[in-house]
């Protein structure tokens, strides 16, 4: 009875080793300990280079000896074990995921991943029934909705370190260069991380501080996680700091907008409105906009690239956090104040 407990972490053993040994290339016993304790299970190298002794022995599994370390690979006409674990729309959707959320994937559980991305790669390239799924690949797009930027390079070590405390709630030590050129150090409590067109963005706080801060990855001259955890604060919401503008350069007030713009430039807003309170006024050859939208620099942008075909732009009193305010109850004695645009 004693063994039972032993004998099936041997085997939940087996079965992550055998996952996470590739086909088209070997991978070291070093190699997948890394993997396997990534993943969360704890087991010493030594432990893992014993598996796959006893796994090249019973299964299509060849062992490279001839120089160390050691690399272990399905043999090329082996049916493998990820093969019925992995199906085609799984592979497919393995590869996508990779390709559009590897910047949102703490780092350490990409590198335990590392396997399956391997069988999801051969899945998709090798068998001609994945021909429809392979092509699928280069059916579909994600299309930037401003002009294209190329993202700034991250220093190495910086997203690993970043995401890696994140997910595990640790401390991080980073030394910080600001759009001025001034270099400070400092201990931050990572919050959340947000992918804003070509760049990556850490929240977080400071230490000794309650208030939140985003901080630019590729501004990051170096990162560390330390050893010290903490408990995530209950009153933080990345959500809601979304949602408070706070990635568009807000301080998270609500106002009521309205403006005028022309039928041809503002068609769109008819289709995906500025908000869920946007009201609609056709006048002549304009239309009379008016929500509930984050007052913020991005906003002010967004209205100035229209240029002449935006006119009477107000704001209006600013919305209470927590209320539910109806335009029609604002009444006319409101006063209207220009946008400072």
């Amino acid at each position: 009875m004693s063994k039972r407990p032993e004998t099936l972490e041997t085997i939940t053993l087996a079965i992550e080793l055998m996952r996470r040994i590739p086909r088209g290339r070997k991978i070291s016993a070093a190699e997948l300990y890394d993997q396997i304790t990534k993943a969360g299970l704890q087991r010493t190298l030594r432990t893992i280079q014993r598996q796959l002794e006893m796994l090249t022995k019973h299964f299509d599994i060849e062992q490279d000896s001839s120089s160390k370390p050691y690399g272990y690979r399905w043999k090329p006409s082996a049916k493998g074990l990820a093969l019925p674990i992995l199906s085609e729309q799984e592979s497919l959707l393995l590869m996508l995921a990779e390709q559009h959320l590897k910047s949102l994937i703490p780092a350490s559980l990409m590198q335990s991943l590392d396997g399956f991305f391997t069988q999801a790669r051969s899945n998709l390239t090798t068998p001609e029934s994945a021909k429809l799924a392979r092509e699928w690949m280069s059916k579909v797009r994600v299309v930037s909705t401003s002009q294209p930027l190329l993202a700034p390079a991250i220093k190495p070590g910086v997203f690993e370190s970043v995401s890696n405390a994140l997910y595990r709630n640790q401390w991080l030590k980073v030394e910080y260069k600001n759009s001025a050129g001034k270099t400070s150090a400092a201990d931050v409590m990572p919050l959340g991380l947000a992918h804003q067109g070509p760049c990556l963005y850490l929240v977080c706080r400071y230490r000794g501080f309650d208030n939140e801060r985003s901080l630019a990855l590729h501004r990051m001259q170096t990162a560390e996680a330390m050893t010290l955890t903490f408990e995530r604060p209950k009153d933080f919401n990345l959500q809601k700091y979304e949602e408070d503008g706070r990635f568009l350069f807000g301080e998270g007030k609500r106002i009521r907008l309205k403006f005028r713009i022309s039928r041809d430039a503002g068609g769109h807003l008819l289709e995906s409105p500025l908000s869920t309170d946007q009201k609609v006024l056709e006048i002549d050859d304009q239309y009379e906009i008016t929500a509930t939208v984050v007052d913020s620099a991005v906003l002010k942008r967004w209205l100035l690239s229209f240029g002449d075909e935006v006119s009477m732009v107000r704001r209006l009193r600013p919305v209470m956090a927590k209320s539910v305010v109806k335009p029609e109850a604002e009444g006319a004695s409101v006063l209207e104040v220009k946008a400072d645009t």
